[in-house]
């Protein structure tokens, strides 16, 4: 337990003295009693209040005077509490790859599929947000519980040339940071250079140096309530690195929990021209014809090591998919991990009430006896 104003604990020494003023005036009674020569009569007046009973209002009344000096210093516990209400951004890849068919009937029916189940199933104060990704980032629903907004903006999505991942995950940041001003919106990072046509030098994920959001240097950061759910088929091809992303995005307490979609051995590619959106995928735009590879990197396969330090690093988790099927599960239990969160718990207003409660209770007693 930790305190907002510790200064104010001095006025709890109120109580011992209080309690020491009336056992003090108990024993100068005592002392004046014995004054009396008429001890039957004595003992007849004091035979209804010997009991311990009639210590009972004194004794609520200094414990409510306690809790009110306790309340007034602003106490606060770390607990684990409810985060179902909270903000979901979903960051969907949109990328040609998405028109893979190694999972029926395409990689990005079975995701648009799942997300719609994922979204319908929410409750109706979560707000959830929609980020798709391809060559770029954008926002195309903000946060919101409005359901139908955003399966249409789910079933009108189409596919682009290039997967920014870390720019998706900035750009989820920055959803965030509109609704919470506690989250900061994502820093500028200067692009990384490349080896090939939009291919950034891979970056290795940051080792979690501590704290509750694993932000960097070892500082504690709140884990803030709402959370990134990446979905991607691939690896990053352009822009800033998820490493670098993730960074950013621990610094503020925003878990992301990344999921890694579709198979090793991806098919031909085929969606329908709605999918497509004016850009059809061809196999040079994935390094070849032969594989799908640029820089040694196959851009249709899922770059688990990339992802798995997205969430080591943002204390989230990491989640593979390689069926429909199994998408619709994973995200059918992801709220099962993220439905708690540490946050600070004020106190006072529980201790405030408490306190009433034992003046309330210790006026009714002494009232009940004064007119018995």
């Amino acid at each position: 337990m930790s305190f907002g104003v510790p200064l104010l604990l001095v006025t709890l020494v109120f109580v011992p003295v209080l309690l020491g003023v009336y056992v003090w005036q108990l024993r100068r009674r005592r002392r004046q009693a014995v004054r009396y020569s008429n001890v039957a009569l004595l003992r007849a007046a004091g035979a209804g209040s010997a009991s311990w009973k009639r210590h009972v209002p004194i004794a609520l009344v200094l414990g409510a005077l306690g809790l009110l000096g306790l309340a007034s210093a602003r106490p606060t516990v770390r607990a684990e509490v409810p985060t179902s209400s909270a903000t979901i951004i979903l960051a969907l890849d949109v990328s040609g790859s998405m028109c893979a068919t190694d999972v029926s009937p395409n990689r990005l029916s079975a995701a648009q599929a799942a997300v719609r189940s994922f979204v319908e199933g929410q409750d109706d104060e979560t707000k959830v947000g929609l980020v798709v990704f391809s060559g770029f980032a954008q926002l195309a629903v903000a946060p919101t519980a409005d359901r139908g907004e955003l399966l249409s903006a789910i079933d009108a999505v189409t596919t682009g040339r290039g997967t920014t991942i870390g720019a998706a995950i900035l750009r989820s940041i920055d959803a965030i940071a509109e609704l919470d001003p506690n989250v900061a919106p994502a820093d500028a990072v200067d692009e990384p250079s490349t080896d090939g046509p939009g291919l950034a030098d891979p970056t290795p994920a940051p080792t979690p140096t501590g704290g509750t959001g694993g932000g960097g240097g070892g500082v504690p950061v709140d884990v803030a309530p709402e959370i990134i759910v990446l979905l991607t088929d691939g690896a990053n091809t352009r822009g800033v690195t998820p490493a670098q992303a993730a960074e950013q995005a621990a610094a503020r307490g925003v878990r992301v929990y990344p999921i890694g979609f579709g198979t090793t051995n991806p098919t031909q590619m085929a969606c329908t021209r709605d999918q497509y959106g004016g850009f059809q995928p061809r196999a040079r735009d994935f390094g070849g014809p032969g594989g799908g590879t640029l820089g040694g990197r196959n851009f249709l396969v899922v770059d688990e090591g990339a992802l798995k330090g997205v969430a080591q690093t943002t204390g989230g988790e990491y989640f593979a998919a390689t069926d429909a099927d199994g998408l619709t599960q994973v995200l059918a239990d992801l709220p099962k991990h993220v439905t708690v969160s540490e946050q600070d718990i004020d106190l006072s207003a529980a201790a405030g009430l408490l306190a009433a409660a034992l003046l309330l209770a210790g006026l009714g007693i002494s009232i009940r006896r004064s007119t018995s």
